[in-house]
Formats: structure tokens, sequence, C-alpha cells
């Protein structure tokens, strides 16, 4: 696979279980036993994916996030992991820029669903900035009345492709009212693409789009 994984927690033994584990799936994996430690590694490299401890002593997980995004460092996925993580400290991790979460103990099957989805998210971190689909309210002379959207040039092509079409596609469901035909007319594809489109891209199905499906 060639993906590079850190693993970041305080205990070895974790460590090295999860290290065992991503190795056996043919990642490539490093490993940080503190915050500092992990500080250092990133800004010498940025791994394709950290699998983060919350509670750490001297400096935690959620601080390290935070470090991160403050100094533009947080440029790749990060999975938190807790052993008695609460709600709220997940959505706090999530609301920073975390792309999951893991509560300890992982089992194999969590631990490989986790990482996988987590090679795939981009850090909220990088989408934060960019302006969401806004339709305008008041013409402008010299601008058609329709909706204005910003794509994230800094992207691979496949990632500003997805998140384009995830974009649209939610937008078109809002302005036809989760009506799948109208949709499907609208966007030029038959009703069977659309749907599997929406269904891989993650775009919300309605009451009323799955009653027409």
């Amino acid at each position: 696979m060639g993906k590079e994984i850190l693993i970041v927690d305080d205990e070895i033994g974790i460590r090295e279980l999860l290290s065992e584990i991503l190795m056996d799936e043919g990642y490539d994996v490093a490993m940080a036993d503190s915050a500092a430690q992990a500080r250092s590694y990133r800004q010498k490299k940025r791994p394709d994916l950290v699998l983060l401890d919350i509670w750490m002593p001297e400096v935690d997980g959620i601080a390290l996030l935070k470090d991160w995004k403050a100094s533009g460092e947080l440029t790749m996925p990060v999975v938190m992991m807790s052993g008695h993580g609460t709600i709220d400290t997940a959505v706090e991790a999530m609301r920073i820029g975390a792309t999951g979460f893991l509560e300890k103990p992982i089992a194999l099957k969590k631990l490989l669903e986790g990482v996988s989805a987590g090679l795939r998210a981009m850090p909220m971190a990088m989408t934060e900035p960019v302006p969401e689909p806004v339709v305008s309210t008041a013409p402008d002379a010299h601008e058609p009345d329709e909706p204005h959207l910003s794509v994230p040039l800094n992207l691979p092509l496949r990632e500003a492709r997805d998140w384009f079409e995830r974009r649209y596609f939610e937008w078109l469901i809002e302005q036809t009212d989760g009506n799948m035909s109208r949709a499907a007319e609208q966007a030029g594809v038959e009703r069977t693409h659309l749907y599997r489109k929406l269904k891989q891209l993650g775009v919300p199905i309605g009451k009323k789009l799955q009653e027409e499906t």
C-alpha cells in the first residue's frame, strides 16, 4: 500500500500491537510515545494518517491537535483514540480537525475500518476556509443570479472533483426538494446512476428520495 501511519501513544504495548497489525496489512508505520516526539516527527515529514491518543502525560492529544492546526501542519487525517473518552471530547476533537475517533480497546475490524476511512478523509482544517455553496439573493448587473462555489485548488485532482461533486449534488437535492426524477433530469444522468453517485459520495438521501428509489 505504501501509506505511512504515525501512531502516537504513551503506552508501549498499544503502540507495538497497533504497529504489528498495520504492518501486517502492508502499511508503513512510525511511532511516537509523546506529543513532543510526534511534533518533531511532523516537522520533518507528513504521514498519510495519524492515530493519536487523547490522554497522554504532559501534552495530551487534543492540545497537540490544536498545535498542528495553529501551525498549519494539520494537513493529514488524524484519527483520535481513547480508552475513556466522552462524546464531548470526541466532538471537540472533530471540531478542531480530527477526521475520526476510535474507542479503546480497539477491535481489529474497527481499527482497519477506521484507518481505511481516515485515509479517504480530508482534514477538516483544510476545508474550513473554503466557503460553502451560496445562492445569490441580490442579482448583480455583471453576474448571473446563480450559485457560486469556490473549489479548493490545493487538492489532488480526484479529491477536488469529489469535493465539488458532493457539494453540487447536495445543492441539487435541495433545489429539487429531494425529487429523484427532477434531480436526475437537471443533472443529465439516469436515476439509477444518480442514486449510486449519491451513495458513493455520502450525500444524505432524504425520506422522499428514498421512497422514490
